[in-house]
């Protein structure tokens, strides 16, 4: 034994010195080795030691357990069963007894598991049916993207067994954790509550689909939609056409050229093939030794209600939706929903893909409960023929069916509620990061990231993720209205689309660099600019806009640039702007001018001084009139005066007229064109103002990167905030002085007695009346008072009138317009006055009386008035 082990131990020791001078991989040597040989110093290794401790490796979340969920404040539901739901779990368990005897060789079912206080809870009644009030969480798609975001996945203890737990929506909720049966229980409950026939279902799936293995699938972000391009209608063969020319080419280097062309062809398809298997052997992975045996749990959707055409699956953990025939669904042992248990009685050897989810067959599927809001199959005409036999019996096992239906007991959970802060930041932390197949997303809540980016897309060119390929942010809450910005890295293009609202009515801009006079494309929302104009294209040398709905019918102007004379810095193109070469304008159709007067396109050659003009074609024309002038000077060298001459209009007409070949036309059009030529220039040289301003303002605002804040954000809002608290801090303080300010009616008449005396019942008698008095003569001097206004009203109206009578004949319109003015003005104050005295004269003794009855329950007053009251 002991020369066996000795030997044992020689070939062991053999062994790891040739795996210790095996050479490494030339490709690999060049990766580890460095190109300077250096030593590590302490330092330096205890720097490395430093960087290495700082980094954190990401772990799987820790599941519940009853050790971490705080039970002391949940309901009583939650630590008791009522006694339906003992007797539900007494049929559950004789209905686990039966299935066991009857099904030897299958696992257990899945019935009452343990909830958070180690209570046994029957599966459907961990399902509470809610509603959300968010309208994202209407649809189903909403709902499963809200409950991937929201929870941290947590994997099953065992993965070949159901768990022996499964918490509420609430503590799931609280704790922002589960396994797959707890993200199935909440997104059904939300799902039935918006009115899907929804099901939590207990099976089996694939090991990607059990542990949120995304890495070989494609992010759905990524897929492009194929656009449906329409067929062009070939045009019918005309009856009298033009015979094609004669094709004169050789027809055997024609052959030949057909014959390179297919062994290129043929050539690349190959290459392309072998680069296909390449990837998928490289894609590959190892078979899954549980194949077939791992428990998941996901939701099965039945076609019917909410308008959903085709029964189908959605998996919790990504959101997605497969149908019901997926290879990664391999086998279902049980479903339910707030209502019933249903078991399933089918084989499963091809997975998923032969079941038929008629929960109302029987022999199909067995239910726990004969309470179920499934039809029952329908039974042939010999069957209804037996069984109308005896019409006793019938109504006999119709009772007996009565009396032996049991309902489910209602949801022990409470209401499932999420906060609108919750809502707000969806995933754990505000933040989640999914890795896809050559792809990785990352999310963020709003407002958590100071620049607004709330998701991210890194696509990469291989599958280890090394090679960045491109790159799109979503942001929200941006003062300059960024939406998206995609950033391809290859070719180096960045492009930003704006939402509606920015200051310049960006739409699109996609560049290459933030520097003048280099190549970008701008889109406008051209609604929103008085210009009309929704594209603006630039390169080094020439700009190109384009116009729509302008009231000159201008829709087309490209500008060539010429070198500058002398260099400057590109941000300072306003003190020397580039030398214009040639302006090429373009025009809609004008309906109000004749179509040889509508020009359709304009070409100043500034260079050359000549102006191009084309104009519109007739409707049954196929050419068109031109024009072109030679531009000079109005003087010459001499200062001589240089007439307009007929070699200086070059013109083609359709149909010539007379008025046009007459040189005082010619003249008027030329001078016309100068002007239009100085306003073409102009406008060119403001757009490339606009477009250094554009720059400049993009600058600024990515510094910056404000984020604006709602005014119904008042968590957010400090400005909002401030102010309203400013304006309860004020009321309050007025509030105070007012109470503090607040008149005695007693004080002018308490000062007259001595200061510190008690008051004796005759005092305080003559008190009440010195009171009384003095309110009483108030309100009859208020009276008089309103009484003499109104008198004195009535009697300047009289003398007005009385003045209008002995004047009228002698009276100017302005005069009696002035005269009506103050009659009505007049009658308005009278009736005014008289409406106060009236009311003045109904309230009064009211107020005398308010103020006796206050009097008597003046607590100063109160003891020694008691045998008068």
């Amino acid at each position: 034994m002991e020369v066996l082990r000795e030997k044992v131990e020689e070939e062991e020791e053999a062994e790891r010195e040739e795996r210790a001078e095996r050479p490494l991989r030339p490709e690999k040597m060049t990766k580890l080795l460095p190109k300077e040989t250096t030593t590590l110093t302490q330092e330096m290794l205890r720097e490395m030691e430093k960087q290495l401790l700082e980094i954190e490796v990401p772990i799987p979340g820790e599941p519940l357990t009853k050790n971490s969920v705080d039970i002391t404040k949940l309901p009583l539901s939650y630590k008791i069963n009522t006694p339906k739901e003992e007797q539900l779990l007494q049929v559950a368990n004789n209905f686990s007894r039966q299935y066991s005897h009857l099904c030897p060789d299958r696992v257990p079912l899945l019935l009452y598991p343990l909830n958070e206080c180690q209570v046994p809870k029957f599966v459907s009644t961990t399902i509470r049916p809610t509603l959300m009030p968010y309208p994202d969480l209407y649809n189903w798609d909403g709902c499963a993207q809200f409950v991937s975001d929201f929870l941290t996945m947590v994997p099953l203890p065992d993965p070949l067994k159901p768990p022996t737990d499964l918490y509420s929506s609430t503590t799931v909720l609280k704790y922002q954790k589960g396994n797959c049966f707890d993200f199935s229980t909440l997104l059904c409950s939300m799902l039935i509550g918006s009115g899907y026939d929804a099901y939590c279902v207990n099976g089996y799936a694939s090991l990607d689909l059990c542990l949120m293995d995304l890495t070989r699938e494609v992010c759905p972000l990524t897929v492009k939609i194929k656009e449906i391009v329409p067929e062009k209608e070939k045009a019918p063969p005309k009856k009298y056409a033009i015979k094609p020319p004669r094709d004169l080419s050789s027809r055997f280097e024609h052959e030949q050229e057909t014959k390179k062309q297919e062994e290129m062809k043929a050539a690349e398809e190959k290459r392309l093939r072998d680069e296909e298997e390449r990837l998928l052997e490289a894609e590959k992975v190892a078979p899954d030794s549980l194949h077939g045996l791992r428990v998941h749990s996901w939701v099965l959707v039945l076609s019917g209600k909410r308008e959903v055409p085709e029964s189908f699956f959605i998996d919790p953990f990504t959101a997605r939706s497969y149908s019901t025939k997926d290879e990664h669904f391999l086998g279902i042992e049980s479903l339910w929903n707030h209502k019933n248990y249903w078991v399933n009685m089918q084989d499963c050897w091809n997975g998923c893909k032969d079941l038929v989810f008629d929960l109302g067959d029987p022999v199909r599927w067995e239910f726990l409960l004969l309470g179920t809001d499934k039809p029952h199959l329908m039974m042939s005409e010999e069957d209804e023929d037996g069984l109308n036999d005896d019409d006793d019996d019938v109504e006999n096992l119709g009772k007996e069916d009565e009396e032996k239906n049991f309902d489910m007991p209602h949801s022990w959970v409470e209401q499932i509620e999420i906060s609108p802060e919750a809502f707000e930041t969806r995933c754990p932390n505000g933040e989640k990061v999914i890795q896809y197949k050559k792809a990785k997303l990352e999310k963020w809540a709003p407002y958590l990231n100071s620049k607004g980016l709330v998701c991210r897309l890194t696509t990469y060119e291989d599958l280890e993720c090394t090679k960045i390929c491109e790159i799109k942010e979503w942001y929200q809450n941006r003062e300059d209205m960024l939406e998206l910005r995609h950033v391809n890295k290859t070719t180096g293009l960045n492009i930003d689309y704006f939402k509606p609202g920015h200051p310049q009515a960006l739409r699109v801009h996609s560049y290459k660099s933030m520097l003048p006079e280099n190549d970008r494309t701008m889109e406008f929302y051209e609604s929103a600019r008085v210009d009309g104009l929704i594209k603006r294209e630039e390169t080094s040398t020439t700009m190109t806009e384009y116009f729509q709905g302008r009231p000159d019918f201008l829709s087309y102007r490209h500008v060539k640039f010429g070198p500058r004379v002398k260099k400057i810095p590109l941000n300072n193109a306003e003190a020397n702007p580039r030398p214009l070469v040639k302006i090429i304008e373009q025009f809609c159709r004008n309906p109000a001018k004749p179509a040889d007067e509508d020009v359709a396109e304009r070409v100043f050659l500034i260079m050359d001084e000549r102006i191009q003009l084309r104009y519109h074609c007739r409707d049954d024309y196929i050419t068109a009139s031109k024009r072109e002038f030679l531009r000079r000077t109005e003087v010459d060298s001499k200062g001589n005066k240089i007439i307009m001459t007929s070699d200086m209009c070059i013109s083609f007409e359709v149909e010539p007229m007379e008025h046009t070949k007459k040189l005082l036309y010619q003249y008027e059009t030329m001078m016309h064109l100068k002007s239009e030529e100085k306003l073409s220039r102009h406008q060119a040289w403001e757009s490339e103002l606009e477009v250094l301003e554009i720059l400049k303002l993009r600058e600024e605002e990515e510094e910056t990167h404000a984020l604006t804040i709602s005014i119904y954000d008042t968590k957010r809002n400090e400005k909002s905030k401030e102010y309203r608290e400013a304006m309860e801090r004020v009321m309050h303080e007025e509030h105070l002085r007012q109470m503090e300010t607040q008149l005695d009616y007693l004080a002018p008449f308490l000062a007259q007695l001595p200061p510190g005396e008690k008051l004796t019942r005759w005092q305080a008698v003559h008190l009440k009346d010195e009171c009384l008095s003095d309110f009483k003569q108030r309100l009859i001097n208020k009276a008089n008072l309103i009484q003499a206004r109104f008198e004195k009203e009535t009697q300047e109206l009289q003398k007005k009138q009385q003045w209008y009578q002995e004047n009228q004949v002698t009276l100017t319109s302005e005069d009696e317009d002035l005269y009506l003015s103050y009659c009505s003005q007049a009658m308005f104050r009278i009736r005014i006055l008289e409406q106060r005295l009236n009311r003045h004269k109904e309230l009064a003794p009211l107020k005398y009386l308010a103020l006796e009855e206050k009097l008597y329950k003046d607590p100063r007053l109160t003891e020694l008035l008691k045998v008068f009251a």
